[in-house]
Order: structure tokens, then sequence, then C-alpha cells
């Protein structure tokens, strides 16, 4: 065993502050977290980046919206989509639970492994989109490549989250501010030649509802993090008071910074400096573009944006840790940390091929990975409301690693299966279009969640007779 100042590895790191727990639940005695409004600042900073100003781009960018209309499908999709993961944030308290081991009191032991791949590949996504981002800005500003840049942002949040969630906390508490300086500085410089462009036709039910499917992607996918960073909160709490948190924490940064991405996206056209820094979809070459008045000072301030993604990366990555753990079961006994070098050895090489294909990239995952976590909230909100009656007593925390006392999951993967049946020619891709989507638009998503609500409950019904849990 390998051994620090004469102490295990391990229980050094446990010494400086270095969080080692995974997937295992947090004993009652041991939730003692009272500064609730830790999870505010989580998502907030989370979701305080450029990435979330590039989702709004796409509006105008990807779809050939309107400002009126592209702010009113992120406005009311957003107010939608950020109720789950909002919700689920409240269940950590209750359970003590991280998020997919929660999940397996409706996937089962073993079938919680499709949520957890699926989650696995969801996080990975997102590390490469802001890697790519974080990369492109800071690439921006220094005599260095994107490839570079994108390096050091997956090794500053690869630190963040190695220490665990005492550390990102911290981190996230404060790492929203500089990013707001910056688009306040942006917004300040630039919003003279901001205008509202009329787009050149009306825009159609199929527009709105695909880029809406697009805005839900981005928001709804945190619903399989929901509790991973509020199980170690006092079990005492308001639900409510974690929900309105949450839920401020979401829409409060995600609704603002795409709203001015469409609006910047929409004006950049006709700011030839903007245009020039935008070629090639380089949203930090526009972003910078726009500071490009304050001399130095914006490229301070392009540094300080570019770092922002590692608001977003740490956290992700610290729940890709766990998901690992539900997903090969037998890896609960492997230290959380490892799996952040892991995750990390992934993200960067993949980040670094997909680089030059950042608008493809980012609208076809966030269009498909919608699909899926519409299907998973459906079965956690049915099994959790209509079979527990909302009732936290009805999981028996001491059987979330017995196979035998969970359910077996069949319902819950059978019904999001055959949601797809009807999802996949609801589908509006670059790569398919089905036929339910060429006259309605891409519906995906909410006919993943209606579908598998309405058969979860006769399937989950019989399996309960069948296996008795």
């Amino acid at each position: 065993m390998r051994t620090v100042d004469g102490l295990p590895l391990s229980r050094r790191l446990l010494t400086w502050g270095v969080e080692l727990r995974g997937i295992h639940p947090v004993a009652v005695e041991d939730r003692t977290e009272t500064q609730y409004s830790k999870i505010f600042f989580i998502w907030l900073s989370a979701n305080t980046n450029i990435l979330s100003f590039s989702a709004g781009t796409l509006g105008p960018v990807t779809f050939g919206l309107g400002l009126r209309d592209s702010c009113l499908v992120i406005l009311f999709f957003n107010l939608l989509c950020a109720i789950p993961p909002a919700y689920f944030s409240t269940w950590g308290p209750r359970l003590g639970m991280r998020q997919m081991c929660a999940s397996r009191y409706t996937f089962g032991y073993y079938g919680v492994m499709v949520p957890s791949l699926l989650s696995l590949m969801g996080g990975v996504g997102f590390c490469i989109l802001n890697s790519i981002l974080g990369g492109q800005s800071l690439a921006s500003v220094g005599n260095f490549t994107w490839t570079v840049g994108i390096v050091i942002i997956a090794v500053i949040s690869l630190f963040i989250s190695f220490c665990g969630l005492k550390v990102l906390s911290w981190y996230e508490r404060l790492a929203w501010i500089p990013v707001v300086i910056v688009f306040l500085v942006a917004t300040g410089v630039g919003g003279k030649h901001l205008v509202d462009t009329p787009p050149i036709a009306p825009a159609t039910a199929s527009q709105i509802l695909t880029f809406g499917a697009t805005i839900a992607g981005f928001t709804i996918t945190y619903s399989p993090f929901g509790s991973d960073y509020t199980a170690y909160f006092h079990p005492k709490v308001s639900a409510r008071r974690i929900f309105f948190y949450s839920y401020m924490g979401f829409l409060i940064p995600i609704v603002t910074l795409q709203c001015l991405g469409a609006a910047v996206a929409i004006s950049a056209p006709s700011v030839p400096e903007w245009d020039a820094g935008y070629a090639g979809g380089n949203v930090g070459g526009l972003v910078n573009a726009m500071l490009h008045p304050t001399g130095g000072f914006g490229k301070f301030l392009m540094v300080l944006l570019s770092l922002s993604v590692t608001a977003n990366i740490a956290p992700t990555i610290y729940s890709m840790c766990l998901g690992c753990q539900t997903f090969i079961p037998p890896l609960v006994v492997v230290p959380r940390y490892v799996f952040s070098l892991l995750a990390t050895a992934l993200v960067i090489p993949l980040s670094i091929v997909g680089q030059h294909k950042f608008y493809t990239t980012l609208s076809n995952f966030l269009g498909v990975i919608g699909y899926w976590a519409g299907a998973y909230v459906a079965a956690l909100l049915v099994e959790h409301l209509y079979f527990r009656k909302g009732d936290f007593a009805e999981y028996d925390v001491r059987h979330w690693n017995v196979p035998s006392k969970l359910p077996l999951g069949a319902a819950a993967l059978g019904a999001s299966a055959l949601s797809f049946a009807v999802v996949i020619p609801s589908m509006d891709q670059v790569w398919y279009t089905g036929p339910i989507a060429r006259t309605a638009g891409d519906i995906g998503f909410e006919v993943a969640f209606a579908i598998t609500a309405v058969l979860y409950v006769p399937l989950r019904t019989l399996e309960k007779r069948y296996r008795g849990v």
C-alpha cells in the first residue's frame, strides 16, 4: 500500500480534506450540513459560464429563430425543465443517497446500470463541450493552440473534483462572480451593437419545438445528478427551501445567459469585428471581439471567462465518479477520487478530437441527450409519487446494495424502452427526421416523458406482484 509520511495514501488524503466517500449512503447522524444555500451556488456557478451563452446562440444560428421567439423558448422550456433536477435535489437530505443510488429503488440494483451508463455518457459530453469552449476562449488571448487551452481547463477541473464536495462547494460559492463581471462588461461595451434583426420567415412550430428540445436537453439532464450535492444536508431541512434554492440556481443563470447568447448571435453579422471573431462558430472568439475595446483588461476578462467552465466540469466529474460505482457495483470499494483521474484522462483526448466541430457536436448532443432523461425522470416520479405516495419512509436505506430487496427494474427499463417506439418517429436531428417530427417538430422529449409515465404504472404493478418489492 502506498504511504505518505508513514500513513496510507487514502488516510493522508482524508487529513488533507479530500472526500473519500462514494455512493455509500450518508448516515442520519452524519447529515449535519446546514449551509443550505450551497446548493444554490453549486447550480448557479455550474451554469454561469460560456456554455450557457453558447446554447442560446443555437436559436438564431441553427434554427433560424428571431430574438423574441428564441427568448420565449428559452424561458418557458427552462421554467419546465428545471423542475425535475431541483425536485430531486430535495431527496438528498431525506435519504442521504446520491441520485443514481436512489434510482435503484426504481430501476433496480442491476437495471440502474443502464441510466448510469447514459448519465456517464452525458457527463462526458458536457465536459467535452465545456473543455472545448474553455480552450477556445483561453487560446483566443494567448499564444497557444486550442489543445493547450483544453488541457489547462481539464487539469484545473480535475483538482477541484478530486478534492470532493467541501472544496467543490467552496469554489462554486465564488466562481460565478468573475463571470458575471465579464458578461456585464461585455454587454456594457457591446450593448450599442445589439439589434433585433427580424428572421427571414416567421417561426414555425417545428423550429420552436426542435430548439425547445435542445434547451430541454441542456437543463433536464442535470436530473441524474440532483441529490449528489445535498446528501450531507440535515434531514430536517424544508424541502421547499432546497427546491427554491435549486430552481433559482438553474433559472437565473441559464435563462439570462442563453437569452444574451441569442441576442449577440443575431447581432454578430452586422458588426464586422464580432462576425470575424465568430468565424467557424468560435464562441470564445465572439466574446473576445466584444471585449476588444477594453484592451488589455479585456484579455484578462477572457481568461476569467475561459476558467468559468471549470465550475461546470468539476461537479460533472464529481457526479460521474459516483455514476461509475452504480454502473459497475464492485467498484464501490475504489475511492471516489480515482474516478476523477480516469474521467479527465477520457475527456482530454475526446475534447481535442472534437474541438473543430463544436457547433455540430453541441446541437446534436443536446438534442439527443434529452430523450432518455425524459424517460428517466418520468419513471422516478411515478414510482415516488404514485407507488410510494411521496413518502421517503418507503425507501429502506439499509437495502441500497441488496439486489433481492430492491425492485427488479424491468418495469422502469421496459417503459423507457417502449417509449422509444414513438420517440424515434418524433425526433428531428441533423442525421434523422422522423415522420411525426416532419410536421410537429421535435417532440421526442415530451413523448418520452409521457409514454414512460403511462406505461410504468401497469408494468410496475405486474412487477410488484411478481417480485413482491
